[in-house]
């Protein structure tokens, strides 16, 4: 497993969530994240994972705070990751031939209402092996999200990336080659004002194919959801 992470000293244990959140979208640190990636905790001692930290401690930054939780995630990624090569062996190793990479889907989800999503985008949402997904994606739209979908925080704030852009290729990359069905959400339209083009580049680099599924015209959204 190429998925890797060496921090410099053991990550403490994660204290109490931070408290309900208003905003419609995932914030970095919302309850409705951590129950979204619940998942990736499960191995440590509190399945909560870190809040942020307050403007009185000590000792604590963006960076750390985001290496630490990586750190914590990165047993379940592994095992998500080793449990989908098993399956991808199976299914088409009996007959010698090669197996190809997985489907990966570049979504975007217009003004947040779910109500505008595409069939096309429902479906792959809920059908999805992983799912990486941007702060600008609506909690509407992640209630959407089938129940044996691996659900993954990759948003970025000023001064707080959950993740850089090239763990998020590398992240993209992994689950492609193991045979995953990964889907890639993003608020608005999936190329416009984040780094979708860049993903999808990187992994046509690699030789793995990605589809789009843009949102509705950004105008008619407005005017429906109004």
């Amino acid at each position: 497993c190429s998925l890797h992470y060496t921090p410099s000293s053991p990550p403490p244990p994660p204290p109490p969530p931070p408290p309900s959140s208003s905003s419609p979208f995932t914030e970095k640190h919302s309850p409705e994240r951590y129950r979204s990636d619940g998942w990736l905790y499960s191995d440590s001692l509190c399945q909560t994972p870190l809040s942020p930290p307050s403007s009185s401690s000590s000792g604590s930054d963006p960076d750390s705070l985001r290496r630490d939780d990586f750190a914590l995630q990165l047993p379940e990624l592994k095992n998500l990751l080793r449990v989908l090569k098993d399956k991808r062996e199976r299914s088409c190793g009996c007959g010698g031939e090669k197996c190809g990479p997985g489907n990966v889907y570049l979504v975007g989800t217009g003004p947040g209402n779910p109500e505008l999503l595409t069939l096309k985008a429902v479906r792959v949402i809920k059908g999805a092996n992983l799912l990486l997904y941007d702060r600008l994606v609506s909690n509407d739209v992640l209630d959407l999200v089938g129940p044996d979908v691996r659900v993954l925080y990759v948003g970025k704030t000023a001064g707080y990336h959950s993740r850089t852009q090239d763990e998020i290729h590398e992240l993209l990359l992994n689950f492609a080659e193991a045979g995953a069905t990964i889907v890639r959400l993003k608020g608005g339209d999936p190329l416009v004002f984040g780094r979708g083009g860049e993903e999808m580049d990187f992994l046509q680099q690699q030789g793995i194919q990605v589809q789009v599924i843009p949102c509705k015209d950004e105008l008619q959204s407005h005017a429906y959801s109004s």
